[in-house]
Parts: structure tokens; sequence; C-alpha cells
């Protein structure tokens, strides 16, 4: 009820009337490989699907935080994940968080951003921040939802993702999601 909530106050912001499945956060974590990791960004944790799956599958010496915008979700995220660190920040913060926790950059970013709700020049802005913040070989993993690819901005964020990292690929469909959705995972 929160994220639906949270939808109607602010569609671009919360992108979607209820959180991730629990089959679709183990794909983005399990696609992420995140026993190899030692610095993890989780960008648009909402109410913590992604993270709770993460916490679960990362090494307890990796740097894990995440960067939400939305107070209410900051909350819920650490209410649900009380061992992560979450910050009331934008995306394009990334650096500056990286900065504070003594890093340049990171060897993965995981998003649930509503990639196909955004402008173009925050499509840009955003992937700049994250290819900028990956170390070279790092992997950026996020959801895109079938519908989507139905609108110009969604179509657009694929062609930028293309351009931009050396290697793309998707994931199978996942129907069970209740919007159905796939994984892109991108390396630098």
């Amino acid at each position: 009820m929160k994220f639906f909530k949270q939808f109607l106050k602010s569609p671009k912001e919360t992108a979607a009337v209820v959180s991730s499945s629990k089959e679709m956060s183990k794909l983005i974590a399990d696609m992420a490989d995140l026993n190899s990791k030692r610095c993890v960004v989780e960008l648009g944790p909402g109410t913590g699907a992604f993270t709770e799956e993460i916490l679960s599958q990362v090494d307890p010496e990796t740097l894990f935080f995440c960067l939400e915008i939305n107070r209410e979700f900051v909350s819920e995220t650490k209410r649900r994940c009380p061992d992560a660190t979450v910050y009331h920040a934008s995306a394009t913060d990334i650096g500056k968080y990286l900065a504070k926790n003594n890093r340049q950059r990171c060897d993965c970013i995981i998003s649930g951003l509503p990639w196909a709700l955004l402008d173009s020049s925050l499509q840009e802005e955003l992937l700049d921040s994250i290819y900028n913040s990956l170390d070279e070989g790092g992997v950026f993993l996020t959801i895109a939802h079938i519908t989507g690819l139905l609108f110009p901005p969604g179509r657009r964020f694929q062609k930028l993702l293309d351009m931009k990292f050396s290697e793309m690929s998707r994931s199978n469909i996942i129907w069970g999601n209740v919007l159905p959705g796939f994984i892109y995972r991108c390396t630098k």
C-alpha cells in the first residue's frame, strides 16, 4: 500500500504501484554476482525488495549503500533492512557518497529507477553519473518493465545503454512481476 500511495503522489519517482517481486529481486542480485564485489551501490531501493536480496548475497566485508530520493521509502527500507545504509539522496550524487565512504568508484551498481518515465536529459545525467562511478569492468544492472519499451523514453534508454557500455545483455522476462519486466546487465 505504501508503494501505491507514493506512486499517486509522484509517479516519476516511484514508477510502480507495488514493489518488485521476490523472483525479480533474486534475479537482479544473482546476475550481479555479488559475492565477488567489493563495493555495491543501489539506486532507488523503494521499499527495499532488492536491498533485502542484496544483503542476503553480498559479502559482509563489501561496502554497500543505497541512495533513495523519497524520504518515506528511505524510512521503509531502513525498517525492512536495518543492516543497510540508506542515504536520502539523488542517484546523481553517487560520486559524493562514494567519496563519503572513501571510494572513488565501485564495481557494481543496481538500480530500480523508473527509466522509461524520465526525460532524455535526466536519463543521460544519471547514466553519466553511473558510468563515471564504475570501475573498469564494473557492472550496472537495472530493471525495465516491458510496457516501458512501448514508449520513446524506454526505447531511448535502451539505445543509451547500448551506446555507453561495452557489453549489454537482457534477462528473460519475469512475467510474475506485477509489471512484467526484465533486467539489463551492462559492463563498463
